[in-house]
């Protein structure tokens, strides 16, 4: 079963750009969210990352709805965590 993955980022943030290559790379179908825009979405982020607005943040749902939420994974982590 295919896992819903979501990915709060911004326009200008490295990291993001690296970890959205990695999903289009493994052919990853996600949404993306700009904190910047999305101000729930920024606090959400701000949730998991202990107070601070850190991006990427990952949020993959796998079929029976239990969520991995990673931030600013490293590109390994990232693949581990969609395979």
């Amino acid at each position: 079963m295919e896992k819903a993955i979501v990915m709060y980022s911004t326009s200008w943030c490295p990291d993001c750009i690296r970890a959205e290559w990695v999903l289009k790379d493994k052919n990853c179908i996600y949404q993306k969210i700009d904190i910047e825009l999305d101000e729930q979405a920024a606090q959400l982020v701000m949730k998991y990352a202990n107070g601070k607005r850190v991006v990427p943040t990952l949020v993959i749902t796998d079929g029976n709805g239990h969520e991995q939420i990673l931030v600013n994974p490293k590109p390994q982590e990232l693949i581990s965590a969609i395979n």
